[in-house]
């Protein structure tokens, strides 16, 4: 079934969407497209939990492992990709399962939004006050001018901060007035994978430990030997940063692996708060992400989607 209808899947990390979104494309006779702005790179397989073959379960999948990890990360880049991908599934009749916890990845792909270019002076400038005074400087300088971007962005994340400054910069408005809106470019349904924090944080640090056991810090090391250090985006992964921090001597292997469980719990909190703020999200427990129950709730939203679609068709 398509109906020119997308399906997005939404939530925490650690909440289940991926097992979901290949269940619901066995479903729908959908495809894959990611929308987790790390499984993006290629090689940055354990850390950011990018299903393997045996998971996807013969489902194809889309944008995995298309940047290097010296590549700088692009919204914008990222929109232009799913974008084609997505209409490309459409127009071949197959329904588009999106899946990400990176919510302006998913807002780039579905809504209607056009990102305001770069100056390379202006960056230019930004990076090398960044590199002289610190992130913490410049933060103080965005929450000043913009304090809602300054909330979302950790005072450690020089690269978000130039942008946003950047932002500010040329638009002369604040960088959260540019974020995408609300108007979807498809006719959608984002699923909210609904995990209760207590449960949440047991699976986080169930999570944490499983990668360390299948060898994130052999992986780490394999890609620095390829730039990861030097990649601005691919570097601050979680679980990539603190590993990359013990090999530096800045803290033990154990102290790393406690602070990629702390900083994992922060950054789902965050991801929640995001997807809560968009109305459209239709949350579902996720309990059992795989569960039949829940399999049927989900295509009864997509259904009623459909009948929605063809009814407003026909009427036109």
């Amino acid at each position: 079934m398509s109906g020119r209808l997308v399906v997005a899947v939404v939530g925490p990390t650690g909440a289940g969407k991926s097992t979901l979104a290949v269940r619901l494309a066995q479903q729908l006779g959908g495809e894959v497209v990611n929308a987790d702005s790390m499984q993006l790179f290629r090689g940055m397989d354990i850390g950011t939990a990018k299903p393997t073959p045996e998971e996807r379960k013969g489902v194809p999948h889309h944008l995995l492992d298309i940047w290097d990890v010296t590549d700088t990360a692009s919204v914008a880049e990222y929109q232009r990709l799913a974008r084609a991908q997505i209409n490309q599934l459409l127009d071949a009749g197959i329904t588009p399962v999106l899946v990400g916890g990176s919510g302006l990845y998913v807002r780039a792909a579905i809504d209607d939004h056009e990102f305001p270019g770069t100056d390379p002076e202006v960056r230019a400038r930004l990076e090398e006050e960044l590199a002289l005074r610190g992130s913490g400087a410049l933060h103080a300088r965005l929450a000043a001018a913009d304090p809602e971007a300054a909330h979302a962005i950790l005072p450690s994340n020089g690269r978000r901060i130039v942008r946003a400054l950047e932002v500010i910069e040329i638009t002369g408005r604040s960088s959260t007035a540019n974020l995408p809106g609300h108007d979807s470019v498809y006719d959608t349904v984002q699923i909210g994978v609904d995990v209760a924090r207590p449960e949440l944080d047991e699976r986080i640090a169930r999570r944490v430990d499983r990668m360390w056991d299948a060898g994130l810090v052999e992986e780490v090391r394999a890609l620095e030997a390829q730039g990861l250090r030097e990649g601005r985006t691919a570097s601050r992964a979680l679980g990539y940063q603190q590993v990359l921090a013990s090999f530096a001597g800045d803290c033990t292997l154990e102290a790393a692996r406690a602070e990629t469980v702390r900083a994992t719990k922060r950054f789902a909190r965050r991801q929640d708060s995001w997807f809560r703020r968009d109305s459209r999200v239709h949350w579902t427990s996720g309990a059992a992400t795989g569960g039949t129950e829940l399999l049927a709730t989900v295509q009864k939203l997509v259904q009623r989607q459909v009948e929605s679609v063809s009814s407003a068709q026909s009427w036109q």
